[in-house]
């Protein structure tokens, strides 16, 4: 009775452990537990193969980008100049204000000449409107 006792210990105790491993990450094979085992894998982005049509596309996409709307750096740059000179005789602040901004812009998009005169312009505007017209 004693042998019996302690198969029946020993079973109990085999399904209790068995029960700690019992989790979805945990391998089985065959239905039958011959080996413990974890599986991972590994997350990575995939290495970028560009090709001389991929580049090409690239290349046409940054063309048509800088060009948004038809509004290269010279025709910003016209626009800012304008406001610049309309801000002289109307609305000063407000115009001279959207012809430094529009300078920055035309600028930054490769009419630096342009871009510079409206904003300095769109700054000597500013200036004479507070600090000149108000004497008047």
């Amino acid at each position: 009775m004693a042998s019996e006792f302690e198969k029946n210990e020993e079973k109990l105790d085999r399904f209790d452990s068995d029960l700690a491993y019992e989790e979805p990450h945990v391998s089985r094979a065959k239905g039958h537990r011959d080996f413990i085992e974890e599986h991972a894998a590994e997350v990575a982005v995939p290495p970028v193969v560009q090709s001389d049509r991929s580049r090409e596309r690239e290349a046409i996409f940054e063309e048509e980008r800088s060009d948004v709307m038809g509004m290269s750096g010279r025709g910003l740059g016209i626009l800012g100049l304008a406001l610049s000179i309309l801000s002289l005789f109307f609305l000063p602040i407000i115009m001279g204000a959207a012809g430094i901004i529009v300078g920055f812009i035309a600028r930054k998009r490769g009419a630096t000449g342009l871009g510079a005169w409206a904003i300095g312009i769109g700054i000597v505007s500013i200036v004479v409107g507070i600090f000149v017209l108000p004497l008047f």
